[in-house]
């Protein structure tokens, strides 16, 4: 099949965070199963073309925004494993510090920004003569596509036999924007409405892509279901629902080319699950990296995540001083709501030689603290998929988990008694539910031969991209029947 995979960023060209991740791995897989992969993104300032080979094309994609305003863009051209990749490049729009927001502010024109990418991928696979069976849309920077396709586009031979698959990698974040964008989106008028892409009296680019994509998916099972009830859907559980029989949860991929303690460029020294040696150099590393004292006996917890209420960050904060009180040590990476931010900071005063935070997105550091750190705490309030606690297991680093989405379909209870099991979970959002969790795993550290057994359980799992692939292989195809179902 000819497959297009249209979004906002994509690893190792530009990324904020797991969705740049999926979307960097899964397309040279389906490369490898024999198809014919196109990636698009915007080609954003942060992305050096000498660096990934880039070539810049002669053609020009010119994109109406409504009915009176046309933007042109270049376009560039390079390979990913396997992957044609092209990038729309329109200064105005991309030439900027960052993809979606500067210090913590959404760029005001984000709208414009994202319905120029969602049109301007159509041109582009115009101009270039690209007629993929299937476009593969991921999250709301790219859900005008479906509509587009249905409407705009509805009449265009070239789009004709073309499917549109809708990936939801977080349904807290929709793209929402004032009701004035919407005719800058050149959709016919009658889908401002609560049966098109209205939603509450703004534009809803999300629920755009929810409605008019052929087929749905979300990144793991248990979110899949989560979204249809009023808790998780965000405000478009009724949506998801009407919608269900196209929805389909596929569980994220580890790629183990880049996630790998035999073979991580980053770490001081490999390990395996064999020879587990090198994870107490690499202990050593990272608690030296951070200025804490580098101390073997001490369990180390990491963070490293976007700093967000939905994330459970407050709820670390909240049993912080009491953990901290036990000896233990903890190394914090990531960025967001900048009130997390500084209480963090805040207690790093307070425990200087037990508590390590560092503001910001560093894939170095992340690799370090993957492997150096004895546990990974992600208490998330919901996490439709989670990559850190897939990537912790590989990386012999336990996970200590609230049981929702991803992460409920990825880490088992241990269960000292029978030696099964790859981690530690909790049910309620609560600090209290939190802290108990952490308890049991911070006494079982001290029981060395249970804890390595507990270590090589989660080393033991296989969350290879081989099969999700396969998986949106059948999918695919699925949409091209729904599209042009069989006499």
């Amino acid at each position: 099949m000819q497959i297009a995979s249209v979004a906002s960023e994509m690893m190792p060209f530009a990324q904020t965070g797991g969705l740049g991740d999926v979307t960097g791995a899964l397309p040279p897989v389906l490369a490898r199963l024999g198809h014919q992969i196109t990636a698009v993104l915007p080609k954003y300032r942060t992305i050096n073309p000498e660096r990934h080979a880039l070539v810049r094309r002669r053609e020009e994609i010119r994109v109406p925004l409504g009915d009176t305003r046309t933007e042109a863009a270049d376009l560039w051209e390079g390979r990913w494993r396997g992957v044609r990749v092209i990038l729309l490049d329109h200064a105005g729009f991309y030439d900027r510090e960052g993809l979606y927001q500067e210090n913590g502010v959404d760029y005001p024109d984000n709208a414009e920004r994202f319905i120029f990418f969602s049109r301007g991928v159509l041109e582009a696979l115009k101009v270039l003569d690209l007629r993929p069976d299937v476009i593969h849309c991921h999250d709301w920077q790219s859900g005008l596509i479906p509509p587009y396709l249905k409407t705009v586009y509805g009449g265009d031979a070239f789009f004709a036999d073309v499917a549109s698959l809708l990936t939801i990698h977080n349904l807290g974040y929709q793209g929402l924007f004032p009701a004035a964008v919407f005719p800058l989106t050149g959709l016919p008028h009658g889908l401002f409405a609560p049966h098109g892409v209205e939603f509450w009296g703004k534009v809803n680019f999300l629920k755009a892509g929810l409605v008019y994509a052929d087929l749905l998916t979300t990144v793991s099972v248990t979110y899949s279901q989560e979204i249809q009830t009023p808790e998780f859907g965000c405000g478009l559980d009724s949506v998801i629902r009407q919608r269900a029989a196209d929805l389909y949860g596929v569980l994220n991929g580890v790629d183990y080319q880049d996630w790998n303690p035999t073979t991580d460029p980053y770490l001081v020294a490999t390990y395996s699950s064999e020879d587990l040696s090198g994870k107490a150099a690499c202990k050593r590393d990272i608690q030296q990296v951070m200025d804490l004292p580098p101390r073997a006996d001490v369990p180390l917890l990491a963070v490293i995540s976007r700093l967000a209420y939905h994330k459970g960050i407050d709820l670390i904060v909240a049993i912080a001083e009491r953990l901290l009180s036990l000896d233990v040590q903890m190394v914090l990476l990531g960025t967001g709501e900048v009130e997390l931010e500084r209480a963090l900071q805040v207690l790093q005063r307070r425990f200087p030689d037990r508590l390590a935070v560092r503001i910001g997105f560093d894939v170095a550091l992340s690799h370090k603290i993957q492997a150096g750190a004895d546990m990974l705490l992600m208490p998330s309030r919901y996490e439709p998929c989670g990559l850190g606690q897939m990537y912790s297991l590989a990386y012999g680093t336990v996970p200590v988990v609230r049981a929702t989405g991803g992460l409920a379909d990825t880490i088992i209870p241990f269960d000292p008694a029978a030696g099964t099991g790859n981690g530690f979970t909790f049910i309620d959002a609560e600090a209290e539910d939190l802290l108990r969790a952490l308890h049991q795993a911070i006494t079982l550290f001290r029981e060395r031969a249970i804890w390595s057994r507990l270590m090589t359980n989660g080393m033991a799992a296989d969350f290879s991209w081989e099969r999700p692939a396969r998986e949106y292989e059948r999918l695919y195809r699925a949409a091209l029947e729904r599209r042009h179902p069989t006499p």
